[in-house]
């Protein structure tokens, strides 16, 4: 039998969690970090990690992923949980984001550069209400990302309700500028309208 390590698990098996150096993490470090979980956003300096996403989160990321790309111009593009290095101790990765289609640099690309970026859709899951209702949106805005959608669950329902917001270039801070149950229609970035209570059906059905 193996020795048990300091954390209980067999040698085999132990996991070493990164140790940050003393100034803390920056974004390149998020390529070079062996061994780190899918999705880890960089936060300040600090790596977060993504606990199980719900159904709910699932199904949302599906029907506005492919309701965003059937309806966005040919000059624009559509990336799901994508980074963005918005300095060098911040790299989130938002659950959705539209970008000029020449923002794509090769198959190589890892993150977008926040110039790049038209719009940025936070699905909230409960364990990331705080970073994505205050702490990533104040990010967003300072870097000068246009637009924000923030979609929350509607507790009765079970349906997305989703919360449009719009950079003050001035204050470099957004404005609410609807909300939006059961559909969702906007004319900013682009004319975008879709059927919030479809979060069930298959695409195109």
């Amino acid at each position: 039998m193996s020795a048990a390590s300091e954390n209980g698990l067999d040698d085999e098996r132990a996991y070493r969690w990164p140790i940050p150096p003393p100034e803390g993490w920056t974004a390149d470090d998020l390529d070079r970090i062996p061994g780190l979980p899918p999705h880890t956003e960089l936060i300040d300096g600090s790596l977060v990690f993504m606990s199980p996403q719900t159904r709910f989160h699932l199904r949302c990321m599906r029907l506005l992923e492919y309701s965003l790309l059937s309806q966005a111009p040919e000059h624009m593009d559509v990336d799901r949980e994508f980074t963005v290095r918005l300095d060098d101790k911040n790299r989130p990765e938002p659950d959705l984001l539209v970008i000029p289609a020449e923002a794509a640099t090769g198959p190589s690309q890892t993150w977008h550069r926040p110039e790049d970026v038209i719009l940025a859709v936070e699905v909230v899951s409960p364990d990331s209400r705080e970073r994505d209702r205050e702490v990533k949106p104040r990010k967003y805005a300072t870097a000068g990302v246009p637009h924000f959608w923030r979609v929350e669950q509607d507790d009765d329902k079970g349906l997305p309700v989703v919360y449009v917001y719009e950079l003050d270039p001035a204050s470099k801070s957004y404005g609410l500028t609807g909300i939006f149950h059961d559909r969702l229609k906007v004319s900013v970035p682009f004319d975008t309208e879709i059927d919030l209570t479809a979060i069930n059906r298959r695409p195109g059905a």
